[in-house]
Parts: C-alpha cells; structure tokens; sequence
C-alpha cells in the first residue's frame, strides 16, 4: 500500500483514545483523564434549537464565518467579559470555529508557510503541537519555569527569522497555570516588537481559582494587529460534543482565514450554532450566569481534590505546582519510571485513569509528570479517585 504522508507520520498519535481504550479494558476505572466537563449545556440551548429546527432554512449552508445573530453575542460576551472590542473600527473580526482546535488549525494553515515556526511553550496542549506539526511547520518547544510560568528571556530568544508566533494558553492545560496580565503584556509586546503573532488560547477563561484574573491581550490598545484570540463553549458551557469555539482574529488576515474555513468546513455546524444562541442567553438561564453557578460546584470539587493530593507532597513522593485555573494539576513525581508505564499500571492495578506527561512534551530527561484533571468529578468520586491514585503512587513508587 502507498505509504502516508510524512508530516502525518511525524505527528505523534492522540493520547486520549489510547487511554480510553485501557479504561474500557478495566470497567470500573474512575477517569482523572480527559478534560471535560461533568454537567452539560444550559436549557437555554436545547430550547432555542427546538425553536430554530422550525426554520427550513436551517437545513441549509450558512455564513462562512458564522450566523449573524451568534457573531452578535459573541461580540458582546468578548466586550463585556474580556474587554475585547471587535469590529471594523477597531481592526478585528470574529469568525465561528468548530471547536477551539478548528480555531487553532485556521489560524497555522493562515500565518505560516511549511518550515516556518510556531514558539510553543512546554509542557504544551497536544493538539496545538499536533497541529502546528501537520501543517509541516515546526514547533520550537520553550520550557516554562518550575511553577510552569511563562520565561520571557528563553521566548525572546527563541524568536528567528523563521517565527510567525509564539503561542499561550492561560489558563493553561495542562499545567492548571494563569498567567499574570503583565506577563501576557510583555509577550504581546514581544511579538509586535519582532513583527511576529501573538496566538492566545483561552477555552478556560472561565476556570479561575483563588483570585486569580483572567486577562486577555485582544484587549490590548493597538494589539488587534498582531493578535489571535481562541475560544470555546465546550468547556465552560458544556458544548464539548457540540464543537463551538471562535476565534478574533486581525481584519488582514480576513480573505486567507475565509478560504480555510470554506475549504474545512464550509461553515461551523448551523445546529450547533443556534444551540449556542441559546446558551450563550443570559436572559434564558444561560451565558456567564449559568457557568459561575456550576464554578460552584465545580470549587467544591477543587477542594477535594487539593485535600487528597496532599499527602503525595507531605510524603515526599510528588511536586505539585500552583494552578489556579482550568480543572487540572500535573504533578511532578520522584520516579524514574516513564509516565506511561505509571498511567498504565494505575489504570490495570488500581482502577484510575491519568494522561502521561510525555503527551505533552515532556522527555525522560524532565522526570515523571502526570495530568489530573477534575473537571468531571462530584465530590464523592473526587476523593474515591484520587484515593485511588495516592494509594497507586506510593505502590508504584515504592515497589
């Protein structure tokens, strides 16, 4: 048979189907895996679908960048949650994505040429490395600090004549890390000092704990130039089936992105759309109203979780660093074994489900990381989960 391409070949394969293979092999897993959220979208959203399956015109193509009404409420959540204007008059546009990941590929397939670089700071979102690969460019993978912190110096120096962005995910995954506004300042000044883009993720702009602030660069005076911004209802409303995200985007880059978007998708799913008309409906149950009631339960959940980690800090066996956004923690552990070796001996001997750190980004050299998350859990299989996965490090780790 002829063989694949080789830029697909060199993209490394996902890590969450083959986890969840070993989950289905071990019925009774309690899974600290996948990064979703356990409650689904707000009523608001199947009401208004209901409303528009009415509409033959439905059935049909719609807007390249999406229909008028959502890029509407887009607007407005971006201004009054991010203080991100959009518009003509303000240099930017907004195009409805499926998915933050769709919005992520768009924006590769419209900067950068094959052999061009995308500075990727690590541990990295798979997907986002997964994408920059499949394009045939190259990601220069830059660490963060200790407590998974952006470090300016390596950015700047990482930065050639190759570079059309450097990428941040705040909150990030999956690290659980929010970056400080003055450091998302200076990496946005980085990127128009060197006439490069600034690519910002932020499908967890809603996840933030214990005082921490989101901050978006779109918001940036002058920054519309030079700036990407990604989004997502899937994590924050629920929607992860749905596949809604969007992205802002500058007016130049209007024609290439519209090309892209046609050539993938034609246009976002129209039934997905009108269901985010719905959620994103304040005055329905839905938008920011429903999201912080569910944060709630969500602390609730964190607390939990922090409580029965704990005892892998105070017993010597991990590291677990600030987060204080998104739903997860990577704990550092004092193990030699690979990361995968530990996620599968935890699923097969003790029945929880981890992501390996080498997903993202991490070489042998860098230890044993593995990603917790907990957005999906109640409390009560919050501490049967992570009891779980304490009672297996120390068996692990001391075997």
């Amino acid at each position: 048979m002829p063989a694949e391409s080789r830029r697909a070949a060199a993209t490394q394969s996902p890590i969450i189907p083959v986890i969840a293979d070993l989950i289905r092999r071990h019925p009774g897993t309690i899974s600290l895996g996948q990064g979703v959220v356990g409650y689904g979208p707000p009523p608001a959203a199947t009401a208004h679908l209901v409303r528009a399956l009415a509409d033959p015109t439905l059935h049909k193509y719609q807007p390249v960048a999406g229909i008028p009404a959502l890029l509407d409420a887009i607007a407005q959540k971006l201004t009054a949650d991010h203080a991100v204007p959009t518009g003509e008059a303000h240099g930017n546009r907004i195009m409805v994505t499926a998915g933050g990941n769709q919005a992520f590929m768009n924006a590769v397939l419209a900067l950068a040429d094959p052999g061009d670089e995308f500075i990727v700071p690590t541990p990295y979102y798979f997907n986002h490395e997964m994408a920059v690969t499949l394009a045939d460019c190259r990601p220069v993978l830059v660490p963060t600090d200790a407590d998974y912190q952006l470090d300016l110096a390596a950015l700047r120096a990482a930065i050639t004549p190759r570079t059309r962005a450097i990428l941040t995910v705040s909150p990030n995954n999956p690290t659980g890390a929010v970056y400080p506004e003055k450091t998302l300042r200076a990496v946005n000044a980085l990127c128009a000092e060197h006439g490069i883009y600034h690519v910002h993720d932020e499908a967890y702009a809603a996840f933030t704990h214990d005082g921490a602030a989101h901050f978006s660069p779109a918001s940036i005076p002058g920054a519309a130039a030079h700036t990407l911004s990604l989004h997502s209802l899937s994590k924050s409303h629920g929607f992860a089936g749905w596949r809604i995200g969007w992205m802002v985007y500058p007016a130049h880059l209007e024609s290439a992105l519209r090309k892209i978007q046609d050539t993938l998708v034609i246009c976002p799913p129209a039934i997905s759309q009108f269901a985010a008309l719905g959620a994103l409906d304040a005055n329905a149950g839905g938008g920011t109203p429903y999201v912080r009631a569910q944060l709630r339960a969500l602390a609730a959940v964190r607390t939990v979780v922090r409580r029965e980690l704990a005892p892998l800090v105070a017993g010597g066996l991990a590291e677990i660093p600030p987060a204080d956004g998104a739903f997860y923690f990577l704990p550092r552990l004092r193990s030699a074994l690979p990361p995968f070796v530990v996620a599968e001996k935890l699923i097969r001997e003790h029945g929880v489900a981890v992501i390996p750190g080498s997903a993202f980004g991490f070489t042998p050299a860098d230890g044993c990381h593995l990603r917790v998350a907990y957005g999906s859990l109640t409390e009560s299989t919050a501490a049967e989960g992570i009891g779980r996965l304490v009672h297996g490090l120390r068996a692990i780790i001391h075997a």
